[in-house]
């Protein structure tokens, strides 16, 4: 690819981005009409079920989604009693967010779904390359975050 040509097709940002989208929408097709769940609600579910009590400063960091977001889906969970707030024992400001007993049912409903939705967009792979997809994603994301905290810095 020269400097002066960059097929959008080819650009690895444009199809990261198109793949996204059509992950996100098949998901979030089947988690709204089924769970009645929006996707930044189910990432906190399977965070909160995965990680334990969790501020949710720390869930913008590990779900990679911003404050507002993350706020929104923390109420919306918490108005289901999927969750529900503790107090941070070291700061005043801050809370845990805790998956209650109902949120683990819900979880223990939507892993299965979620599993096979990903045994779905995988099928054409190998166990091999669906190994070394996983770690290209990892890496591909780990750049990116270290670009964009060098260009902050």
């Amino acid at each position: 690819m020269s400097q002066d040509s960059l097929p959008l097709d080819e650009y690895m940002p444009y199809r990261l981005a198109v793949a996204s989208s059509a992950v996100s929408a098949l998901i979030s097709t089947a988690y709204e009409s089924l769970y009645g769940l929006k996707i930044p609600e189910w990432r906190l579910i399977f965070i909160l079920r995965e990680d334990g009590p969790t501020t949710q400063q720390a869930l913008v960091k590990r779900a990679g989604m911003d404050k507002v977001t993350i706020s929104r889906a923390a109420q919306a969970l918490a108005k289901r009693r999927l969750i529900t707030r503790a107090p941070h024992e070291h700061d005043g400001r801050s809370h845990h967010l805790i998956l209650t007993a109902e949120g683990e049912r819900l979880y223990a409903d939507v892993a299965p779904a979620a599993a096979e939705y990903e045994r779905i967009m995988l099928a054409g792979f190998t166990p091999e390359e669906v190994v070394q997809f996983k770690k290209l994603l990892r890496r591909v994301e780990e750049a990116a975050l270290k670009a964009h905290n060098g260009a902050e810095g």
